[in-house]
């Protein structure tokens, strides 16, 4: 709004800092205070980290939900109380005799629909406080196992004591935790010690621009900005006419055009709304079951057409 840059960076966050720092160069470059991440990464890791701009904070859920992909490091036999090399080691243990074709029948059994618990320094909430607070004061809490989905998990090397994996995992995974619980399983403890994100649904890390490339740029940052439309793309789109869209942009619910009525499943769902011009107007929830589609998140300013009444 009021000119304000607007969109979505693919960024290649470098090891060493927090999603969160990253957020703050962003605000600092572009001189726009509204800024925030789509989807959290260690400060070992490096790779996709998306960073919305402006208004584009609001499509931050939408980035989030999307499928990831890792290439961790995982050194076995030795145990540290973060899960990773950032943490301090708690344990070792003697590595057992393992073979690549070994360690791929364990990488099996963690493939598919599993449970997880989330790291004891993770932000996962507890009465109503980080996780990470109460291990930073060596407190000890029980955090509630999640389910996550491991679609593919594949030994890409095998390098005692140093195991590589590609992962293909659903939001809200924990790649910490699977190396913790694979050590666990093996006998012989494990961490992480390096992680990427090679890609966070659609968006890749060989398009995602280094964070000191963007910063290089100065007030040419701008370039690397991806439209909202394009960010989200994944979603079914509808587009109304000029009366129409007025009345969506206004928050008023309107009929479901006839496409999504003969959607399979006649399932309720998020959609892109567009205008005749094929401007964005915002997201919209369809209600097959009373054939109506529901404002959501509106993006653009109501415009009266000439068939409009109010």
């Amino acid at each position: 709004m009021n000119g304000e840059p607007v969109g979505v960076l693919n960024i290649d966050k470098p090891a060493g800092l927090t999603s969160h720092d990253v957020v703050a160069r962003v605000r600092r470059l572009s001189g726009v205070r509204r800024v925030g991440h789509a989807g959290t990464l260690d400060p070992l890791a490096t790779g996709v980290l998306l960073v919305c701009v402006g208004t584009a904070t609001r499509i931050a859920e939408y980035l989030q939900a999307s499928v990831k992909t890792y290439l961790a490091e995982v050194r076995l036999g030795e145990e540290t109380n973060t899960y990773d090399a950032e943490g301090v080691v708690v344990a070792s243990h003697s590595l057992p005799p393992l073979t690549a074709a070994d360690l791929q029948q364990v990488l099996k059994g963690f493939t598919g629909e599993i449970s997880q618990t989330p790291p004891p320094y993770s932000a996962v909430k507890k009465q109503g406080r980080p996780a990470y607070v109460y291990a930073r004061a060596g407190a000890e809490v029980e955090l509630a196992p999640r389910q996550v989905t491991l679609f593919e998990l594949d030994l890409v090397s095998w390098q005692a004591p140093h195991l590589v994996v590609r992962m293909l995992c659903s939001p809200g995974t924990y790649v910490r935790s699977l190396a913790h619980d694979l050590g666990q399983t093996l006998g012989c403890g494990g961490h992480v010690t390096s992680l990427r994100r090679l890609a966070s649904g659609p968006w890749k890390v060989e398009k995602a621009v280094p964070l000191d490339d963007l910063v290089a740029l100065g007030g040419g940052w701008t370039s690397c900005l991806h439209e909202v439309s394009f960010a989200l793309s994944g979603l079914p789109s509808v587009q109304l006419e000029a009366d129409e869209a007025y009345r969506f942009s206004l928050g008023q619910p309107r009929p479901l055009p006839e496409s999504m009525l003969g959607r399979p499943g006649g399932e309720p769902c998020d959609v892109t709304v567009y205008d005749p011009h094929g401007v964005l107007l915002g997201i919209g929830r369809s209600n097959p079951r009373h054939g109506l589609l529901l404002p959501h998140k509106v993006f653009a300013p109501p415009v009266p057409s000439s068939a409009s009444d109010d």
